[in-house]
C-alpha cells in the first residue's frame, strides 16, 4: 500500500500533537512529536542550571549537546509513544509551563535545531510517519506528499492550554498562560534560524470552532485525497 509523509506545522497548542497523534494511529503510521524533542532539550538545560529566567549559557549548552540521547518508547496504556532522555522517561516532565516558557529559546540555537533536524528526517526517511512541529513541512520534510499548518487565536490556544495544564493538577493563571503563548508565537517566528513560517503549498486549518472529531474528518479527507493521487 502506498505510504506518505505527513507534515504538521503550527502555532502552540493548536492541537497539532492530538490530531497528528490521531491520523498515525489510524493509518499505522509512525508518529513523532517534534516539539517534545526540543523540549527534551529544553528540560536538560533547566536540570543542569543552563537556564532560568534571568539567563541562558546557550554555548554551555551545545559544548553539551553531545551528552543528550532522546528517545520513543511506545506505551500501550496511553497510546503513544512517550519521549526519553538518556534513558528517562521525561513525558510528564516536559510538559509544564515552566519548559514552555525556555522552549522557543532553546529551539532558535541554530546547533541544537542541526541536531534535531538530522534525527527527524533519519526517523521519516521510510516515509509511512506523521510528524508535527515548527519546520516540518519547510526544512525537515519539504518535499512531504502532505503538508498542513494549523493555526487559532491565542485566546483560544490559551484556554486550550490552561484547562489542559488544571486538569493534569497545575496551579497556573490564564494570564500567565496566555503571556506564554504570545511570547512563543513571536519567538517563533522572528528567529533567524528556521522561522515559524507556513510552507507556499501547505493547507492551512484554523481550528479555533472545531470540535477534535470536526478537525480529525477534516484532515483525514485530506490524507485519502492525497493517497489516491
Amino acid at each position: 500500500m502506498k505510504q506518505i509523509t505527513i507534515a504538521i506545522d503550527g502555532f502552540s497548542s493548536t492541537g497539532k500533537s492530538t490530531i497528528a497523534k490521531q491520523i498515525a494511529k489510524h493509518l499505522g503510521y509512525v508518529y513523532v512529536d517534534s516539539g517534545a524533542m526540543y523540549r527534551a532539550i529544553t528540560y536538560f538545560a533547566m536540570q543542569n542550571n543552563f537556564i532560568a529566567k534571568d539567563f541562558f549559557k546557550a554555548d554551555i549548552l551545545v559544548a553539551n549537546l553531545e551528552r543528550i540521547t532522546i528517545s520513543f518508547k511506545f506505551n500501550p496504556n496511553v497510546g503513544f509513544a512517550e519521549v526519553y532522555l538518556n534513558g528517562e522517561n521525561i513525558e510528564h516532565a516536559i510538559r509544564t509551563l515552566e519548559v514552555s516558557g525556555f522552549v522557543s529559546k532553546v529551539a532558535a540555537i541554530p546547533e541544537v535545531r542541526y541536531l534535531l533536524v538530522k534525527q527527524q528526517q533519519n526517523l521519516g526517511k521510510d516515509k509511512g510517519v506523521v510528524m508535527d512541529g515548527r519546520d516540518i513541512g519547510t526544512v525537515v520534510f519539504p518535499y512531504a506528499e502532505l503538508k498542513i499548518f494549523m493555526t487559532a487565536s491565542a485566546d483560544t490556544r490559551a484556554q486550550r492550554r490552561f484547562d489542559e495544564l488544571i486538569k493534569r493538577g497545575d496551579k497556573v493563571q490564564y494570564q500567565d498562560v496566555l503571556t506564554n503563548v504570545q511570547e512563543r508565537d513571536y519567538i517563533d517566528s522572528h528567529r533567524e534560524d528556521s522561522p515559524l513560517v507556513k510552507a507556499d503549498d501547505a493547507i492551512e486549518i484554523d481550528n479555533s470552532h472545531l470540535t477534535r472529531a470536526e478537525q480529525f474528518d477534516k484532515v483525514l479527507q485530506l490524507v485519502n485525497s492525497t493517497l489516491k493521487e
